[in-house]
Order: C-alpha cells, then structure tokens, then sequence
C-alpha cells in the first residue's frame, strides 16, 4: 500500500448559509489544502460534522474530493458509526468509490467492551479491501480502545493505520512498540505531533493544518532529517495556534478560523453553533501573531 502521508488534514465540510453542503467549496478547499502543506485529507470524520451528514451527503463529499484531488493525495472517508450492520453496509459503498482509506472509530455511545470493539472495527475489515484506519477517540465516544486490542485490529490485513486521540503518550508508545512494522500511528491532536513523532510515530491528521499546514509539514519535514530542535522552535511556535482551535468543541473553532481566511463560512449544523464574539477575537488575535492574513 502506498503510504497515506505525514500530514493529513481532518477536513471541515463546508456548508453554504442555508446550510446545505457546498461541494465546490469542499473541492476548493481540497485542493488548497493539498497546495498548502496536507499529503492527505481525511474526510466526513468528526471535524467534518459527519453525525450531521447523510449517507448520500457523504458519498458525495467523497467523490468530490477524490475528483478534486486523489491523484494528488490520499483520500480517507469517515464511514463508521455505532451500528455495526449498517457501518459495514455504508464502507462497502464508500470504498467502491476508490477512496484510499476508510475511517472507522470505536462505537460512541453503546460503550461496547474491548471485545466488541474489536469485533466491530474487524467486521468491516472483513467486508472491503480497502486499508483501514482506526480512530481512537474516547473523548467523542466514551470508550478507549487499549493497546492490546488496537495490536489486534493491527494484525488484521487491511488495517493500515491507527489514528490515536487519548492523549496518552504511554498507552500510544506501547502501540508504536508492539505494531506491524507496516502499521502507521497517526497523532490525532495537533499539540502532540512532535512528542509522538519522537516516539516513532508516522505524522499527524491534523485540524491546524487547516491555517497552518506548511508549518506543520515543515516541522514534521524538519524533525525526519534530523533537525530536532528546529523541530523543537517550530512545535513551540505553532502551540497557541494548536491551543486556540481547541477553546471550545472542535470544528467550531477552526471554522471560524477558515472563515477568517475567506475559505469558507464557518456556518455548522445543530447541534454545534458558531463561536461566540470572545472565542472569534482570540482565534483573530492568535491567527495575526502566527503572521496569517485575516480576510474575514
């Protein structure tokens, strides 16, 4: 399998302000994306607003993407929910596509056991051949996915990734350690890229790479050659950036801030809202520090 990148981007789905989905803004935004510093997006997972979207929504989103950008960079398709039956239904459409990678979480809300965890994520494994990434997010979806079970999804033969949210570096050091050398884990939170690089990590899906995505790759880029407190000054540099797009529930923020940059509205679907005047003038106020241009 050729490698899904260093850089992914979680993408935003950008909506119009009657709050139907904008398709050429979605390929617009692709293709920015791409120019600016993303080896990959990933698209319809959480940053995407994908429990908003239709199934038919989010087919489209895929095949948009890809038209815009797939032979350029990989396109991942969030297709998972927390019904495994129609999970399984839904990534055999989507994979039929020709996406690059399907995304698939642990179940939120049913809180299964290890076991049925597993069981889930291998079920869809079973049903396609396209590579597999697994989300670990228990802050979404109540439930972490442990190591010893994340090893296991990792033998099976279609999973190619692991992408890691807990925010625990020891649990995420004992995947790394343990996986398939073919096995790529993926930093899932922008402010533990570099930590998690050191550990022998692939790269990042990212939400800041939304603003910042040349910096990013430049610091990725700069650590694999060696340039660690290059690496370092770059990491330090981009944390109130990776800090402000978190002030509230994520996409509101980074929407915001696209909006900011005049790439899309940063209009969301109940039940998020827009940011609030506040959370809008830090998100300014730390995009002009970083030495962004504000349209907006």
């Amino acid at each position: 399998m050729k490698s899904f990148g260093r850089v992914l981007t979680a993408m935003i789905t950008p909506f119009h302000e009657d709050l139907t989905v904008d398709y050429e803004g979605a390929a617009n935004l692709a293709r920015y994306l791409v120019a600016n510093g993303s080896d990959g997006l990933v698209v319809a997972g959480s940053t995407g607003e994908a429990a908003t979207l239709t199934e038919e929504e989010r087919l489209h989103l895929f095949s948009t993407v890809l038209d815009a950008v797939g032979d350029q960079a990989a396109v991942i398709g969030g297709t998972g929910n927390n019904n495994t039956a129609s999970t399984v239904q839904f990534s055999r459409k989507a994979a039929k596509l020709g996406l690059h990678g399907v995304l698939v979480a642990a179940p939120y809300y049913n809180k299964p056991t290890q076991k049925g965890i597993y069981q889930h994520i291998a079920a869809v494994a079973d049903a396609v051949d396209t590579p597999i990434v697994v989300y670990n997010i228990p802050g979404r979806t109540g439930v972490n996915i442990l190591p010893e079970t994340a090893l296991k999804l990792a033998a099976l033969p279609n999973v190619k990734a692991i992408k890691e949210s807990s925010g625990n570096l020891e649990q995420i050091a004992a995947i790394i350690r343990q996986k398939p050398a073919d096995v790529a884990v993926y930093s899932g939170d922008d402010a533990l890229t570099l930590p998690i690089l050191s550990i022998g990590g692939q790269g990042i899906v990212s939400v800041a790479s939304h603003i910042v995505g040349n910096e990013i790759k430049a610091m990725v880029d700069a650590y694999q050659a060696g340039r660690v407190a290059e690496a370092r000054d770059m990491h330090l540099k981009l944390l109130p950036i990776f800090k402000v797009l978190f002030i509230t529930t994520n996409p509101i923020p980074v929407k915001s801030a696209v909006s900011l940059l005049g790439l899309s509205t940063d209009k969301l679907r109940l039940p998020l809202t827009t940011a609030e005047a506040d959370e809008v003038a830090k998100i300014r106020q730390a995009m002009l520090e970083a030495g962004l241009t504000i349209k907006g």
